[in-house]
């Protein structure tokens, strides 16, 4: 069993020396679905957009995912992962690769919570949840999360809902997705919601980098690819840190870019994480030990806790 081990970053809150045992095993492989009725995990798990709730409802398909409780007292005074379900916009303009709502689900979600609770002295939800915009519950948590979302499709009432959730006080986190269309597909939709406030470039000075893990640049040194272009023999990226970019509608998408939006009071409502796929590196915890030393453990949850530690405490 191998272990978690901050290689080369600096841990400065609490949970000093963590030494969590990673999972070992593996998960089948294979997902698609549209927006009418069940759509699947890579697993092949059937969930229903509908219905489902949480991320535990859903089996492991990566490598196992871990369980803990916490004090009773307190289970309501914890952080919650919580993933937002979303139509994909049928634009054909838009890209062409870009995923859906479900990408890296359940585990990814699950195994983040994990190290959030083991690497900082913020308490977690072991279930996570998933929810709608249109979901009332939505109001109940602070921080959110859309994958994949370059072909993001926002209806007028959704529009509303998320302005009204940012303006008091939510935080909404994007991630994996690649390329200027995706990114224009994402940003369009955004735009509808803040039309008077625009991205901006977070550099590695920001203290969000080196809050909890003292984080080191330049910021492609915290680029994440999906785990198939590092662990296929034939991918140019084959076992290497070097080739970290993906291509995406015919574009090599070098450049990772960690871009926020701002309140009037200078707290962060939109942080997005472009050119960079941490979700895969929280969920493929057991599938291949260079990926995990080298992608999970160094860059990944390092930038992943550091986000959600800066958020919750700013």
């Amino acid at each position: 069993m191998k272990t978690f081990r901050p290689v080369v970053l600096i841990l400065l809150v609490a949970a000093a020396g963590v030494l969590a045992q990673r999972r070992g095993g593996g998960g089948r492989r294979g997902w698609g679905g549209d927006d009418s009725g069940p759509i699947y995990t890579e697993g092949g798990f059937s969930v229903d957009p509908d219905t489902v709730r949480t991320a535990r409802e859903i089996a492991s398909h990566s490598s196992g995912t871990p369980t803990w409780t916490n004090d009773p007292a307190f289970v309501h005074d914890v952080f919650t992962f919580v993933r937002v379900i979303y139509p994909r916009n049928p634009d054909p303009n838009l890209s062409e690769s870009a995923g859906h709502w479900i990408t890296d689900f359940p585990d990814s979600d699950l195994n983040l919570s994990f190290r959030v609770q083991q690497a900082t002295s913020i308490k977690t939800d072991p279930d996570a949840r998933v929810l709608k915009l249109t979901n009332p519950d939505l109001f109940d948590y602070p921080w959110i999360y859309m994958v994949e979302p370059g072909r993001l499709l926002l209806s007028d009432e959704e529009v509303g809902i998320l302005k009204r959730y940012l303006l008091n006080g939510g935080v909404l986190m994007a991630d994996d997705f690649w390329g200027e269309l995706q990114w224009q597909g994402f940003a369009e939709q955004i735009k509808k919601v803040f039309p008077d406030r625009n991205f901006v470039d977070l550099d590695m000075t920001n203290e969000l980098f080196h809050c909890v893990f003292d984080l080191k640049g330049p910021l492609n040194k915290l680029q994440t690819p999906s785990i198939h272009h590092i662990t296929r023999p034939y991918s140019p990226g084959y076992h290497s840190t070097e080739y970290t970019w993906e291509n995406h509608d015919g574009e090599e998408c070098k450049e990772m870019h960690v871009r926020a939006i701002y309140d009037d009071k200078g707290r962060i409502m939109v942080i997005a994480t472009h050119n960079c796929d941490n979700g895969d590196s929280w969920e493929r915890e057991g599938e291949d030990d260079f990926f995990f030393h080298e992608f999970s453990e160094k860059r990944g949850y390092p930038l992943g806790i550091n986000i959600i530690f800066y958020l919750m405490t700013h």
